[in-house]
C-alpha cells in the first residue's frame, strides 16, 4: 500500500465480541454487519483481507495505514457498527442489559510476509543510498 509519504505493508488480525458474549450476530444482523464492515473499510481505504462473523465474535484481517493507531481504527469499527446496528435492529438493546453492543476489550495481532532476507537486502540497499549523500 502507499500513501503520499510512505509505502507500507501492514496486516492486523482483530477480534472483538458482543457484550457478555451473547449470540446476537446471526441472520440479518450478521448480514448487515458484513455490509457495514465492507463499507467502513472501503470509505477509509483500509483493505480487508478477510472477515468472519460468528454469532458471538468477529474476526477481521485488514490493513491499516501506519499513521492510524490500531486502537483508533478498532474504535471506529466498533463505534460505527454499534450505532448503526442499534438503529436498524432496536430489539438488540433489549437483549443486552447495559445497552452496549460490544465488549470494551478486543484482540489485535500483526502478521506479515516479508522474510528476513528481504529486510536484509533492503537495509543493505539503504546503506548504499546513505553513502552517496
Amino acid at each position: 500500500m502507499t500513501n503520499r509519504n510512505c509505502v507500507y505493508q501492514t496486516a492486523y488480525h482483530v477480534v472483538w465480541c458482543p457484550k457478555y458474549r451473547i449470540d446476537v450476530l446471526t441472520g440479518p444482523v450478521a448480514e448487515e454487519m458484513r455490509a457495514m464492515l465492507d463499507s467502513i473499510c472501503a470509505e477509509r481505504d483500509w483493505p480487508m483481507i478477510s472477515k468472519e462473523i460468528q454469532p458471538d465474535h468477529i474476526h477481521l484481517f485488514l490493513s491499516i495505514p501506519p499513521a492510524i493507531a490500531v486502537a483508533d481504527a478498532v474504535k471506529v469499527l466498533k463505534g460505527v457498527t454499534a450505532r448503526l446496528l442499534f438503529q436498524r435492529f432496536p430489539a438488540l438493546k433489549e437483549r443486552l442489559w447495559d445497552g452496549h453492543l460490544w465488549s470494551p476489550s478486543y484482540y489485535v495481532g500483526t502478521a506479515g510476509n516479508v522474510s528476513a532476507e528481504t529486510i536484509r537486502r533492503y537495509i543493505e540497499r539503504s546503506e548504499h543510498v546513505t553513502k552517496r549523500r
